[in-house]
């Protein structure tokens, strides 16, 4: 049985390394990145998973972002240690992380990632919404929190502190 919990500061280091672990080498030059530079991620949000001896298993990161003058949430990464990977844990991450963003007053999620995976926890294709370039548009997605949160939100996406 894994728990949930909001990261700490101490799980940082850890955390990146499953990231160096299940994403390949050179992740950290994507262009989201740079909207991540010298921000923390959102406290509360950015979780980790623990089996009862404290092994990671998995780990989900939200960084504030702004589209014109809206704020909305940049999900990612979200890895699962290969070991724990098919038995539902990256699911398990994402929508716990999205319930407790809708319960802190966010109304908006957008993510760069493979919609057919995504599209399962309500994300589709943004219109319009610009991610640093080189970006395919096709998949940068959105998920409302709140009915109609991504109606006529349209522009750059820039960074937030």
């Amino acid at each position: 049985m894994l728990v949930l919990r909001p990261e700490e500061k101490d799980d940082w280091w850890e955390v990146e390394a499953l990231y160096d672990l299940c994403f390949a080498p050179g992740r950290e030059a994507l262009s989201s990145y740079r909207l991540r530079d010298d921000i923390d991620p959102v406290a509360g949000l950015s979780l980790v998973a623990r089996d009862p001896e404290g092994i990671l298993g998995g780990a989900i990161r939200f960084w504030p972002v702004l589209i014109a003058d809206h704020r909305a949430l940049l999900l990612g990464p979200v890895a699962v240690h290969p070991t724990r990977q098919g038995e539902g844990l990256g699911g398990s991450l994402i929508r716990e992380s999205l319930y407790r963003a809708e319960k802190s007053g966010w109304e908006r999620v957008m993510l760069v990632g493979d919609a057919p995976y995504y599209q399962r926890f309500g994300f589709s294709r943004l219109e319009g919404v610009e991610m640093p370039p080189p970006t395919n548009p096709d998949r940068v997605l959105g998920v409302d929190l709140t009915p109609g949160a991504w109606a006529g939100v349209t522009g750059k996406v820039t960074r937030s502190a």
